[in-house]
């Protein structure tokens, strides 16, 4: 189980967007994922009729280090640490660790 899913909100806490949100569109392999917003760069893009594709700058989405944001909490407004615990149920969830509150339900 990964600590930082498909679909969530989260904040750069380093780099050149540091202090930007954003909502992670998909992974690039283990530790890299695309957030929408964040590390964008502007590409020179060769037009391509077959596909479809038309030139010129466009401007891209690149993949981020996971070490290099942190989950967002909406409740109390800052980035937390994620930790996993077991609950009664035997289900294993995702939880902040400052506020201890559960992200999955």
């Amino acid at each position: 189980m990964k600590k930082i899913k498909k679909g969530d909100n989260i904040i750069v806490i380093s780099g050149k967007d540091k202090g930007k949100r954003g909502v992670v569109v998909s992974y690039e392999g283990d530790n890299k994922l695309i957030v929408e917003g964040v590390n964008l760069v502007r590409k020179h893009q060769k037009p391509n009729p077959n596909r479809g594709i038309e030139g010129g700058i466009i401007e891209k989405s690149m993949p981020i280090h996971s070490s290099n944001i942190a989950l967002f909490n909406s409740s109390t407004g800052k980035a937390e640490r994620i930790g996993f615990k077991l609950l009664a149920d035997g289900r294993k969830v995702r939880y902040f660790k400052l506020s201890n509150e559960v992200i999955d339900n």
